[in-house]
């Protein structure tokens, strides 16, 4: 039998063997700042770091699913070449200085900016569901829904009801949500679903085997729906009720209303995540019908996750920040940014860029928001405008920049979002459609208040304590 002694030694040695053996795996990732933050919790408690790091610390996707991404891009080949030479394809000539983000966002994304859309702002959940509800009465072939939240409350059980009656006139709804977003819908209204004939299956499930993803903490947040082929819904909101979560602080959204093109786009990411859920292959007609010119906004779709080598939505940002002349307007719910971007934040200060930052005064996570009051310091100290919104919970994830280009989506500021996470964002572009989202974002402004960099010092010593705690594990939220 062994003596306390023996375990204590089997233990000292074990806790060597563990930083030894992990110190050449974690030195390979591509983000230092993430290097060290590993480091060094496998160095102070390493039975602990290494189990969180065999369930959470890799965020590269394994072999089988990058595989079946090339698989699907070949099966896709025939669709393209069917659209190569569409007379409703057009790709507008936006200008030298624009042209520069088209380039960028088609070399990260691998699609393609398109003319002749309309889009359609809506900030408040239950005009969206209405609207949402109203587009599924009306569908004839098939209606696709990706949400990273669908619950059970009234407004999923709602969009249920309306998908039921779909089925019933024979029109195919497919739906996809988030298994840990959504658990709490699978354990009570999936059945219903799936009863009813709706097409329902659970993205990216937690598995400790994981044969599909590399931790078990990489999740779906996009949020879009099709319908027909022909209109598409994109942004921030989920498929909840408006007060989530929270029964005092409503949450308040920004989704778009697509029509165009430019919804093939979106049809096409959302195949994309059906094939990786369910092996099926969408590619006939009546599911990327002709298209229609439908208004004059350029928009083109930048989705990003972990299948794509780099950080599509972060490098599209501080594109943008650098690329920025008067002014930048960013509304974000999460504002933990990663060293690039906030130096492009500051740099943008510095050239005399307008930059300003809108977040909620309440957070819903307290980790997430302690970690991000601890950037609010570097941000001020340097010329930035941050604002502080006091009418709920400020959710919609938007960006504009002069008067030319803006961003709607799913992705926050933050790690998570950048690195780990399925987004899916959509960059507008010209005057109009940038002015009409500007708009929205005074009316933001409106129900905040300014954060002035004298006054925010003044908080007690603790919180400063908490907040830079928490700031070190940044690189992991």
């Amino acid at each position: 039998m062994f003596s306390w002694f023996s375990w204590a030694l089997f233990l000292y040695v074990g806790e060597w063997v563990i930083r030894l053996v992990m110190l050449p795996v974690v030195v390979q990732r591509r983000d230092p700042s993430s290097a060290t933050t590993w480091l060094l919790i496998i160095f102070f408690f390493p039975y602990f770091g290494l189990v969180l790091y065999l369930l959470i610390g890799e965020n590269r996707l394994p072999r089988r699913r990058v595989e079946q991404h090339a698989n699907l891009l070949r099966e896709l080949q025939a669709i393209v070449e069917r659209f190569r030479s569409h007379p409703n394809i057009v790709r507008p000539n936006l200008g030298q200085r624009a042209e520069l983000a088209v380039t960028l966002a088609e070399k990260l994304a691998d699609l393609p900016i398109l003319g002749g859309n309309n889009v359609e702002f809506m900030t408040e959940t239950d005009e969206v569901i209405d609207r949402l509800v109203a587009d599924i009465d009306a569908a004839e072939d098939h209606v696709h829904l990706l949400f990273y939240i669908y619950a059970d409350d009234a407004t999923g059980r709602r969009v249920m009801d309306a998908l039921a009656e779909a089925v019933k006139r024979g029109v195919t709804c497919r739906v996809l949500a988030d298994a840990v977003g959504s658990r709490p819908m699978f354990k009570t209204l999936a059945t219903k679903m799936r009863d009813a004939g709706i097409e329902l299956h659970a993205m990216l499930p937690v598995n400790l085997f994981r044969r599909n993803v590399a931790r078990i903490d990489l999740r779906n947040h996009r949020k879009m729906a099709i319908i027909d082929g022909k209109t598409a819904y994109a942004g921030s909101q989920n498929i909840v009720d408006a007060n989530y979560g929270h029964k005092d602080l409503a949450w308040h959204d920004m989704m778009m209303r697509l029509t165009g093109p430019i919804t093939l786009e979106v049809q096409a990411v959302f195949l994309q995540d059906w094939y990786f859920e369910t092996g099926e292959v969408l590619d006939n007609q009546r599911v990327f019908p002709d298209p229609q010119v439908c208004g004059e906004t350029p928009i083109q779709t930048l989705p990003s996750g972990p299948s794509y080598e780099t950080e599509n939505y972060q490098r599209m940002v501080v594109a943008g920040l650098y690329a920025a002349r008067k002014q930048v307007t960013i509304t974000t719910p999460y504002f933990v940014p990663d060293e690039p971007l906030m130096q492009a934040m500051q740099v943008a200060v510095l050239r005399g860029v307008e930059v300003n930052v809108i977040v909620p005064s309440r957070c819903d996570q307290f980790t997430v928001g302690a970690a991000a009051r601890a950037y609010y310091d570097d941000f001020l100290v340097q010329g930035g405008n941050l604002y502080l919104y006091t009418d709920g919970l400020l959710h919609a994830k938007t960006i504009t920049i002069d008067d030319g280009m803006a961003l709607v989506g799913s992705s926050n500021f933050d790690n998570r979002s950048f690195a780990l996470n399925f987004e899916l964002n959509m960059l507008l572009y010209g005057p109009q459609v940038t002015e009409e989202l500007l708009a929205r974002q005074r009316y933001y402004l409106q129900q905040s208040t300014p954060l002035d960099l004298e006054e925010w010092r003044k908080r007690p010593a603790l919180a400063k304590l908490i907040e830079n705690t928490a700031r070190l594990l940044s690189p992991l939220l």
